[in-house]
This record gives C-alpha cells, sequence and structure tokens, in this order.
C-alpha cells in the first residue's frame, strides 16, 4: 500500500512532515506546497539528500494557503493533506481538504480555530474522510499519551502536563532561545488557559500560578499557565475528570520577565499614546524576539511530562509520562520539528490507513489511543512511563 500526501507550508516543520511521512507513512509522493516555491524547490532538494534510497516523489508546488482555489489545485489524488501552516489558515486549509475527498490534519495551537475545524463534522461524514486538528506537541502529543495513561486507569481523576521547548542552558535575557515562530509563542503567552477544575470548564490567565518542576537531568524548571495546551480535552473529558490543566515549561528566571513585558503593553498590537501617535508594540517585541533570540550555536531540547492520577481496584494509581527530546545531528532536525511535526505525520498515516473514522473529531476522541503509542518509538520518540501504582 502506498498514499499521496500534501504538506502546506514548506518551513521547518513542513520538512520534517514530509521526512516522517517518507521515511514511515508509506508515501509514493509528496506535494510540498508553500507561497515561495523556491522554499519548496529547496524542501524538496533537502528530502532527497536525506532520503537518497527513498521510492516517494517529492514534488514541490507554489499555493497561496489563503486562497482555496489555489489549494484545492494541489489535492486531487491525495490521501491526507497536513498544514505546516500558521494556524490562522487551517480552518480554510480544512475546508478545502475536505470539499477535495482528502482527509486532514494540522500542527494547530488556536482552539478558537480548532472550533471551526471540528464544525466540518457532517460534511467530512459525507465524503468519508477525516479531520484531526491539533496534532503537533502541545496541543497534541501531549494530549495523546494524556488519552493513553486515562485508558489504563479503571477510574481517572485528574491529568497534569508540563510542555517546553528550550535551549539546552540558559542564554540571553529570558534564559531561551525562539525554537518556533514569534506569532506561535505569543498566541500561547496570551488570553487564558482552557482547564477543568473541580470537573467544570474555566479559564486560566495565562502567565499565571507559576511553579516549581523538577525534572532530570536537567534539574528546576518553573512552569506557567500559557493558552492553547489543552485544546478540544477539558471539553471532551467534561464530567469524567476532575482536573485538567497544562503549562508550560521554562528555565528558572523566564516568567517574571515575560509577565513584566505583558503588563508593560509590549503583546499589544497597537498603542495610542498621549501625543496622537500610534505604536506597533508587538511589531518591535518580534524584531527584538528574531534578532536576539536566536542564538544558533545553541541546540535545543524538548521536555514533555504527562501527569495521570485516578484509582484502580480502589487503590491510588499515578501514571508519568516523560519525554526529554534533543535535536538530530544526523538529519539537522531540531527536537522542536521533531516532537512537533513527527507525531503529526503518525496521525496523516493512520487517517491515510483509515484508521480514524470519517468526521471531523477531536484527536483524543479519534486516534486509536494505544496504537499512536506504540508507533512513536519507530520515529525515535523516546516516552518513558511510570508506573506507581499502589495496586501492584
Amino acid at each position: 500500500m502506498s498514499y499521496a500526501y500534501a504538506v502546506i507550508g514548506s518551513g521547518r516543520q513542513g520538512v520534517a512532515l514530509a521526512y516522517d511521512l517518507a521515511l514511515h507513512g508509506e508515501a509514493d509522493r509528496i506535494v510540498l506546497a508553500d507561497q515561495d516555491v523556491g522554499a519548496a524547490e529547496r524542501a524538496a532538494a533537502r528530502l532527497r539528500r536525506l532520503l537518497p534510497s527513498s521510492r516517494c516523489e517529492f514534488q514541490p508546488r507554489v499555493c497561496d494557503a489563503s486562497d482555496a482555489n489555489s489549494v484545492k489545485k494541489l489535492l486531487p489524488g491525495i490521501r491526507t493533506t497536513i498544514s505546516g501552516a500558521p494556524y490562522r489558515f487551517n480552518a480554510l486549509l480544512a475546508e478545502s481538504a475536505v470539499d477535495c475527498g482528502s482527509s486532514f490534519c494540522d500542527l494547530g495551537g488556536n482552539t478558537a480555530v480548532v472550533r471551526r475545524e471540528l464544525d466540518l463534522d457532517g460534511a467530512a461524514r459525507a465524503r468519508g474522510v477525516s479531520v484531526v486538528p491539533d496534532c503537533g506537541l502541545a496541543p497534541g502529543l501531549c494530549n495523546h499519551l494524556a488519552a493513553h495513561g486515562l485508558g489504563l486507569l479503571q477510574e481517572a481523576r485528574a491529568v497534569r502536563i508540563f510542555c517546553g521547548g528550550l535551549p539546552e542552558r540558559p542564554v540571553g535575557p529570558l534564559g531561551y532561545k525562539l525554537v518556533f515562530s514569534f506569532e506561535g509563542l505569543l498566541n500561547e503567552y496570551s488570553g487564558f488557559g482552557e482547564c477543568l477544575r473541580a470537573g467544570e470548564p474555566c479559564l486560566v490567565p495565562a502567565l499565571t500560578e507559576q511553579q516549581d518542576l523538577d525534572f532530570a537531568p536537567l534539574g528546576r524548571l518553573e512552569a506557567a499557565v500559557t493558552s492553547g495546551g489543552t485544546s478540544t480535552c477539558p471539553s471532551s473529558w467534561r464530567g469524567k475528570l476532575d482536573v485538567y490543566e497544562y503549562k508550560t515549561l521554562r528555565w528558572p528566571g523566564h516568567w517574571p520577565v515575560v509577565r513584566a513585558l505583558f503588563e508593560l503593553g509590549a503583546f499589544e498590537h497597537e498603542l495610542l499614546l498621549a501625543d496622537g501617535r500610534r505604536l506597533s508594540p508587538r511589531e518591535v517585541l518580534r524584531a527584538l524576539f528574531e534578532a536576539r533570540l536566536e542564538f544558533p550555536e545553541i541546540e535545543d531540547l524538548v521536555v514533555l511530562r504527562v501527569v495521570v492520577e485516578g484509582r484502580d481496584q480502589g487503590r491510588p494509581r499515578t501514571l508519568v509520562y516523560d519525554l526529554l527530546d534533543r535535536a538530530d545531528p544526523r538529519t539537522g532536525f531540531s527536537a522542536m520539528e521533531r516532537s512537533t511535526a513527527f507525531p503529526a505525520a503518525l496521525v496523516a498515516h493512520l487517517q491515510a490507513q483509515g484508521a480514524v473514522a470519517p468526521g471531523a473529531v477531536p484527536l483524543e476522541l479519534s486516534v486509536p489511543a494505544q496504537r499512536f503509542y506504540d508507533e512513536l518509538a519507530r520515529r525515535g520518540i523516546s516516552v518513558t512511563l511510570r508506573d506507581s501504582s499502589a495496586a501492584r
């Protein structure tokens, strides 16, 4: 069996998506689409160098992700379409894929956009295809692991998730390097985290509820609430869990500085000064982050902990999933690229195989958790599971 895929967006994540699909996704053809056809051509050339023996054909194409007609021209014969584009395009891309009879998944990151994608449920069922948003790292892998743990417990009570993309050591004024897009980062640092508390959905302001977490071998890290990480899970498990929450991990000292920038108004798109002038603090902040937080000489790492609590046979049981992923010098993929793109490519492959039922359904309810978990190791995503069951 072989499949044709389309990857929309030929940046860092797009290349990693296509790499995994060619290596593990039974791909015979992958369309690499980007508004900049040169970027798509460079992505195809890199993939050919990385996979010189692959039978997969890499096809660079020009595409405007904001134009449904441009997208649809790419999709005849495509089994699954994957968005590596900014999250704001994902609803249009999902609708275009469904119209063309292609399943769709994305890297996600914005729950309001995800809900627009889930509104395609009826159309997707009618076309016999699946739509699964939020399939990257967080949201994505973290919520897959939570679903796996919940499936192992007789009585589940709480899920607590901690995740972060970090430089290998603290660096610069924030102890941080920019490991993905500025807009994606500010999206997480803004608004509210959607959680379950006492069994009911609630909104917790981003950048609040800071706490320490020890993660061997890194030592002490600091966590704070950010938006988007829980995705649709609080709604999916309302009435079944008391707690579902997510926090982002950073090296110590990061959160007080970021919180101060937020309170000063540096996240705002526009600021009206007393003399009538208008400024865009966010654009200034973007320029500073992109210029001063690159640190190309320092590799990144991804740290993830998912804690699932409940009871079995009347006794407390806690499952702890840990992931510490590092950049791969052989392929040149960063830890963030690996741990974001490879899980999403795995979902796309399951969709292509028909392992995900038709419809637009959140990943925690649609993707087979045990099969997903078993497939991670093939992609070099090494998750350790500790079981502190008192019933053993």
